[in-house]
């Protein structure tokens, strides 16, 4: 099983688009696809047309759980999705509450992780979604990984909010005593402006070896795929957002070894 995070500590880069359009890539090629939605805002599960509020258990039992934490509790907070093996763990408001409730607890930060390592049977990949806040939630997800996906808008504003993730991987990789393999996805990318060349430019000589070779595109299929409840892959799978993101893909599983 694999496990990667989607994180930036700036919202409006991108992160659940990137969750979503990778998900549905994966579940295309047979995959068994876990989307975590661990953003009290819950725009992942509204995506898909779940209204975490009216459920019975959503991620936020998991942490919850503590010692009853097992397999079946993971599995039953699961919701389905049009796609037959890619599922949702659904996020609730009460994440809100962990940092201030729990936040201080011994093993706050690697619930997820042991969630994750009860279920690694049934499926092959789990993509987490991450609030743009640093907390017991963000912690939990980064720990959890195997590697970070970093989606950053091709604007000198979203470079900011980039430095801030970079420095909290430090803070971690040194915590933790281990590195987080990690590649920075530019997103947002409109060829027509000079700013988002700019950017991009110095994206790539800032954080050289770190960027990814490509980038995605602005794609307003994206926003018809989200009102249609749809991962993009399915929805306009021809557009060149979609495009983009098979190539990274690609490159992704390339990097895992991964054999078609």
């Amino acid at each position: 099983m694999i496990v990667w995070t989607i994180a930036n500590q700036k919202g409006g880069v991108g992160k659940t688009t990137t969750t979503v359009t990778l998900g549905g890539l994966l579940a295309q090629q047979g995959k068994r696809v876990m989307l975590v939605d661990t953003d009290p805002q819950a725009s992942l599960s509204y995506y898909f047309g779940v209204d975490s509020e009216e459920l019975s258990s959503s991620v936020y039992d998991v942490f919850m759980a503590g010692d009853e934490l097992d397999r079946d509790r993971v599995l039953d907070s699961l919701c389905s999705t049009k796609l037959d093996s890619l599922f949702i763990l659904p996020a609730s408001m009460a994440l809100a509450t962990l940092d201030r409730t729990m936040g201080t607890q011994s093993g706050m930060g690697l619930i997820l992780k042991k969630a994750f390592a009860l279920v690694a049977d049934d499926f092959d990949y789990i993509l987490i979604d991450c609030p743009p806040v640093l907390g017991v939630l963000m912690v939990n997800a980064v720990a959890a990984c195997d590697r970070m996906l970093i989606p950053v808008q091709t604007e000198f504003l979203a470079l900011k909010g980039l430095q801030r993730m970079m420095h909290t991987l430090e803070i971690m990789a040194k915590s933790q005593n281990r590195q987080f393999e990690h590649l920075i996805i530019p997103t947002m990318f409109d060829k027509r402006v000079n700013a988002a060349a700019d950017a991009y430019q110095e994206l790539c000589r800032k954080y050289t070896g770190q960027v990814w070779s490509g980038v995605i595109p602005v794609d307003t299929r994206f926003r018809d795929a989200s009102q249609a409840q749809t991962p993009p892959s399915v929805f306009c799978p021809k557009s060149r957002g979609v495009y983009a993101y098979k190539s990274l893909l690609t490159q992704l599983q390339t990097k895992i070894g991964y054999i078609k």
